[in-house]
C-alpha cells in the first residue's frame, strides 16, 4: 500500500495497531503476518512496516550493530512512523527477536506512546543464537531447514514453507542482507545499555508457543516475571510460529487482550 492510500485508510479509524515482524533472513512484514493481518485489520488499524534490516529497509541500516543497537533503532524507526500517520499512542505485537525486541525497547523509551504490547516467543530476551542461519549455508535447502524450526510440525505446512522458502532466499540474496543480518546478532561490547525492564509499566502479554524450537518457553517465563505488569501464556501445540501454528487462538488472545 502507498502512503498516500494507508494514510487514508488510517484517518479516522481507532485503535490502531503497529505489527513488528521476526527477524529470520530474508523475512519481510508482508510475509510475516500474512496469516493474521486481514483478521485484525477488521478491528485494528493495522500498520506492518519492513524492519529496519529487512525488506524494503536495508538501504541506510549500515553501522547499526548489535542486538540492543538494532532494537532502538527499530523502535526510533517506529516512532517515526507513528509521527508520520500522527497516531499518538497505538498497541503493537512484537514478534521475537526482532519486532518483539524492537517492542520491548519501544516501551522502555516512550511509555506515553504505547497502550498494550504483545511480544512473541521471548523478544530476543534468550542467548544470541549459536550459528547464524542460512547465512552459512547459503542453499535452497539451508532456508527450508530454517523456516521448518519455527513450526511444530513442518508437515502440515509443507506449501506454506515451500512458499516462503523462494520469497525469502530471493530477500535473503538481495544487496547488503547479509551483512545487515550478520551485524544484527554480534556479540559487541559497549552501545546501548540494556533495556531496563523493571521499569517498563504498560500491560504487556507474552505469548510463547510450548513446542518451540528456537526458543524454551523459560526465556518467556524469566521476562514475564521481570516486567512490572505482564502475563504469560503458553499456546499449546505451537512452535515459535504461533500465528501460524495456531491462528485461530492467536487472534483471540491477542484480540481479547489488546481490548480489555
Amino acid at each position: 500500500m502507498s502512503a498516500t492510500s494507508e494514510d487514508a485508510a488510517l484517518a479516522g479509524v481507532s485503535p490502531a495497531l503497529v505489527l513488528l515482524h521476526g527477524g529470520g533472513p530474508g523475512v519481510d512484514a508482508g510475509s510475516n503476518w500474512e496469516s493474521v493481518r486481514s483478521r485484525f485489520s477488521d478491528e485494528f488499524r493495522c500498520l506492518a512496516p519492513d524492519l529496519l534490516g529487512f525488506g524494503t529497509q536495508i538501504a541506510g541500516s549500515a553501522g547499526i550493530k548489535g542486538p540492543r543497537a538494532w532494537a532502538m533503532a527499530r523502535a526510533r524507526q517506529v516512532l517515526d512512523i507513528l509521527d508520520r500517520h500522527g497516531l499518538e499512542r497505538v498497541h503493537l505485537v512484537g514478534n521475537s527477536a526482532a519486532g518483539g525486541a524492537a517492542a520491548l525497547a519501544l516501551l522502555s523509551v516512550a511509555p506515553d506512546r504505547i497502550e498494550r504490547a504483545v511480544v512473541m516467543g521471548g523478544a530476543g530476551t534468550g542467548p544470541l543464537p549459536p550459528a547464524i542461519p542460512f547465512y552459512d549455508d547459503p542453499t535452497k535447502s539451508s532456508m527450508r531447514a530454517a523456516l521448518s524450526r519455527l513450526v511444530a510440525d513442518e508437515s502440515v505446512h509443507d506449501e506454506l514453507l515451500d512458499e516462503l522458502t523462494d520469497i525469502r532466499m530471493r530477500q535473503a540474496l538481495s544487496p547488503g542482507a547479509e551483512s545487515a543480518f550478520r551485524s544484527m546478532f554480534a556479540d559487541v561490547t559497549g552501545g546501548p545499555p540494556p533495556i531496563d525492564l523493571t521499569k517498563i509499566v504498560n500491560p504487556v502479554l507474552a505469548l510463547h508457543g510450548e513446542c518451540d524450537r528456537v526458543s524454551p518457553v523459560e526465556v518467556s517465563e524469566r521476562l514475564v516475571d521481570a516486567l512490572p505488569d505482564a502475563r504469560l501464556e503458553a499456546v499449546a501445540g505451537a512452535g515459535h510460529w504461533i500465528h501460524v501454528d495456531r491462528p485461530d487462538e492467536f487472534c483471540s488472545l491477542v484480540g481479547e487482550f489488546l481490548s480489555a
